[in-house]
């Protein structure tokens, strides 16, 4: 069974002996796996996870995603023609769209320390997130999660020897910010779905 399946099989709340067995705040912090650091920061920052053991689940979840927000016959804008194929079976509009309803796309990496999204001008091109439709669809795999900004601005450095991308920006909050939440000030929250694909 995988480490997701693990985690997620589970809805029951915490039990009062595992609250009770939560550390003391002055002891040192227990490092999380960096799988578990991602989707702990990506939930707690209103991300939406969908964890997908293969192509057909992927398929199938984005399916769900569509019927959930009446997406259905909704111009999409996507920029990666490698996920054309999901639009095309679902007979969505994606071609110079005038009023795209989301954004369907693939990303760098997932930044586990904050639970951040890395994108490049390869699945943006040079728009700014504000310029974008408040409703991300994100399809991404496990080996994509690393730990910090900084490994993720190293692999694509690595990635991309020539025709190295620009507007290289993260997104990290993914529902409207409390108005008392002044940490979340001039952020541009967006409705985002992630579908986890396993390729480890």
């Amino acid at each position: 069974m995988s480490l997701f399946k693990k985690l997620f099989s589970s809805n029951n709340p915490a039990s009062e002996e595992d609250k009770g067995n939560e550390q003391s705040q002055f002891l040192p912090e227990v490092t999380m796996a960096v799988d578990e650091a991602f989707i702990y920061h990506f939930k707690k920052n209103g991300g939406k996870f969908i964890y997908c053991e293969n192509k057909k689940e992927v398929s199938e979840q984005f399916e769900n995603i569509l019927e959930e927000n009446d997406w259905f016959e909704k111009e999409v804008i996507c920029f990666d023609t490698t996920l054309f194929h999901l639009l095309d079976e679902n007979k969505l509009p994606y071609i110079k769209p005038d009023h795209p309803a989301f954004l369907l796309t693939s990303c760098e990496n997932l930044i586990a320390e904050d639970g951040s999204i890395l994108f490049s001008s390869n699945q943006i091109k040079q728009f700014k997130f504000n310029e974008l439709p408040a409703s991300i669809v994100v399809i991404a795999t496990t080996s994509q999660i690393i730990r910090a900004k900084s490994d993720g601005l190293s692999a694509i450095k690595k990635k991309y020897e020539k025709n190295y991308p620009t507007n290289i920006t993260t997104i990290k909050y993914f529902e409207k910010a409390r108005e008392e939440d002044f940490t979340q000030y001039g952020s541009a929250a967006k409705n985002l779905y992630l579908l986890l694909l396993e390729d480890l």
